[in-house]
């Protein structure tokens, strides 16, 4: 008896085929690379990283890490790396906590509530965030009055010179407090809450959403409230919808900090602009910044997996 020819085995062709595919992105990347290689040679900019040693001559304007410009490249960039993270942690918990009370909103028994709800998401989310950041940074805080004319709230101040947290004084004409935010940090931070909540909104009002009426009613009817209903009964049901989507968007406010530049905050992306601009070493710096990015992401991306298979119902 003949064997079944190769073409026409199911076994062996989708092998066949993936074997072919595999090899013609080898050789596409082999290709890329040589002809990456060929271009630095000629070009006398072979990869090299010896210069990450060498002094950066550059200032970092606001950084957690002690910093000057006779410390190495290196340096700089983890101290644009820490600013980063700064942002990006306290953007997160910020975007989540306001996202939720919008996202929420959509189910107030107050109609006027509803309609500030909905009307801040489609605003937000119909304005590309680089105008906002613009706006937040020369409209907003760049015109905030110095001086006696600060704007004083119940353990904050408003100034020019930043924002003063906990109980701060004029001393000599320049405000003092605890905490001192710049306006680049408040300015960015502002933007990216702001604009990511009204995404995250959206996520929270669709898982709220998903959640049968049912649960409502059984709430009503043992008596609880219509905010104890929400906070004890349907999110926490509706994050098992709500956690996939709130991945997307927290992956996006990670990559969104790299606008911090409009702002003149010293992010990574800043720091390896400047890196890039005095050693002329394009290529590594930008594989820096593409392996930072992804490990970023990553990180926020398993740790978002971990907390979805948490919430998920366990079956017996």
């Amino acid at each position: 008896m003949k064997g079944t020819p190769w073409w026409r085995n199911r076994r062996l062709l989708p092998l066949l085929i993936q074997a072919a595919v595999g090899l013609t992105i080898l050789v596409v990347i082999a290709f890329l690379l040589g002809n990456l290689v060929r271009n630095l040679s000629a070009a006398g900019l072979l990869l090299s990283w010896r210069w990450l040693n060498l002094p950066a001559g550059f200032d970092v304007s606001e950084t957690l890490l002690p910093f000057n410009a006779e410390l190495p490249y290196w340096r700089a960039l983890l101290a644009g790396l820490v600013n980063t993270l700064r942002v990006v942690v306290v953007g997160l918990v910020g975007a989540t906590v306001l996202g939720t009370l919008v996202g929420t909103a959509a189910f107030s028994s107050n109609a006027l509530l509803k309609r500030l709800a909905r009307a801040y998401v489609e605003l937000i989310r119909n304005v590309p965030l680089l105008l906002q950041l613009l706006f937040w940074y020369f409209v907003i805080f760049l015109s905030l009055p110095d001086g006696p004319a600060a704007l004083r709230l119940p353990g904050l101040v408003l100034a020019k010179s930043g924002l003063y947290l906990g109980p701060s004084a004029l001393v000599d004409g320049v405000w003092q407090g605890p905490a001192r935010i710049t306006l680049e940090f408040g300015a960015l931070l502002t933007g990216l809450v702001i604009h990511s909540a009204a995404f995250i909104a959206e996520v929270v009002r669709g898982g709220v959403a998903a959640i049968p009426g049912g649960q409502w009613e059984a709430a009503r009817s043992l008596g609880l409230t219509h905010r104890q209903t929400l906070a004890r009964i349907v999110l926490p049901q509706a994050l098992r919808v709500i956690v996939p989507g709130l991945n997307s968007q927290y992956i996006s406010l990670a990559k969104n900090s790299s606008l911090a530049i409009a702002c003149g905050y010293s992010d990574l992306y800043a720091v390896a602009e400047t890196t890039l601009n005095q050693t002329g070493r394009a290529v590594e710096v930008v594989l820096i910044l593409l392996g930072t990015y992804l490990t970023l992401d990553l990180a926020i991306s398993a740790l978002m997996n971990r907390l979805n298979r948490l919430v998920q119902i366990q079956e017996r």
